[in-house]
């Protein structure tokens, strides 16, 4: 067993403290002269006198209770089936190299995308969340799941050139697909977010969107990025010393809008274009707003409450003293 707020306990004290101090008030009395004390000392008191003590002591049983019971005793293990609304949702995050394109200044289109989908898992706290990237191929980062804080480990792991380059967007939508195949959420939904062209990969983007109609799986697409000539890093050698050095280049990237409004369309979804990182923000905040439904998890307390016996026993007692003393019976002087 153990206790939530132990710091109530020390009010407890307070209990016996009361009736103690009313039994030497009571033990104490008043000391009157009076002729033949001798023979009233003999004379056996009557039962008013014998319980005058007792709403003192039902008062201070109740104190102690209560204190207590504010301290909240627990014990055992208590598993909880939890009905919540929710969707499950799985982002598809482009990783390729032209994400590194610094036109989000101060930093690359990955790294903006990366937080305001963290932006995103943090908000969603009733929904099921999983994360798959693409680029040459695609990979299942997690598949959805309630615990965010494992969903944003996984996150802050995907970094550029994890995987072969290339931007695989029929791939990236048909593994997130797999991933909500044993869903049971009456709503579904990928967010894929990406910044070029299908240009890699084994599924065709057409097929991955009858899939994912055929499923009911709404998919909403963000364009990332500029399109045209954009800032992109690259590493040179120097002429001088042979290092390799860091430069700005600009590179021409293109974003193939129509492929991802055709995907977009073709589920249900919608197509969204974000230039900047507000933007990209002010739509993931939109996709916020979906339509919830009902899914069902599992939580395991690890304690019981015990505390609610224990504050009515306090509040019954308290009642008795509260009882006693309206009827007459208390400590004090007749």
């Amino acid at each position: 067993m153990r206790f939530q707020d132990p710091a109530w306990l020390l009010f407890a004290l307070a209990g016996p403290l009361v009736v103690l101090a009313a039994w030497r008030r009571e033990r104490g009395g008043r000391a009157v002269a009076f002729p033949g004390a001798s023979r009233l000392a003999r004379v056996r008191p009557g039962w008013r006198a014998r319980l005058r003590l007792l709403p003192v002591i039902l008062a201070g049983l109740g104190l102690a209770a209560g204190a207590v019971a504010l301290a909240r005793p627990q014990h055992g293990t208590l598993r909880e089936d939890i009905a919540k609304r929710g969707v499950d949702i799985v982002v598809a995050l482009d990783v390729s190299g032209s994400m590194a394109a610094e036109d989000f200044q101060p930093r690359n289109r990955l790294e903006v995308a990366k937080e305001v989908v963290a932006e995103f898992v943090r908000r969603r706290t009733d929904d099921r969340l999983g994360l798959v990237v693409f680029a040459g191929r695609s990979l299942t980062k997690s598949p959805p799941t309630t615990d965010a804080a494992v969903l944003l480990r996984q996150l802050e792991d995907v970094r550029l050139e994890m995987l072969p380059d290339g931007t695989a967007i029929g791939s990236g939508l048909a593994t997130a697909l797999t991933r909500l195949r044993r869903s049971e959420a009456k709503s579904r939904v990928i967010v894929l977010v990406t910044d070029g062209a299908n240009n890699a990969g084994e599924i065709d983007p057409a097929t991955a969107t009858d899939m994912a109609r055929a499923m009911e799986v709404r998919v909403y697409t963000i364009g990332v990025g500029r399109g045209g000539q954009v800032p992109m890093p690259v590493r040179v050698q120097d002429p001088f010393t042979g290092q390799a050095i860091r430069q700005t280049v600009m590179t021409e990237v293109q974003i193939d809008e129509a492929l991802l409004e055709r995907i977009a369309k073709g589920t249900g979804g919608e197509f969204f274009r974000a230039t900047d990182p507000a933007t990209l923000r002010g739509i993931f905040e939109r996709i916020d707003r979906l339509e919830k439904s009902e899914i069902r998890t599992t939580a395991y307390r690890r304690y019981r409450e015990l505390h609610p016996p224990i504050l009515a026993s306090a509040a019954a007692l308290l009642a008795g003293a509260g009882i006693l003393w309206a009827t007459g019976l208390r400590v004090g002087p007749a």
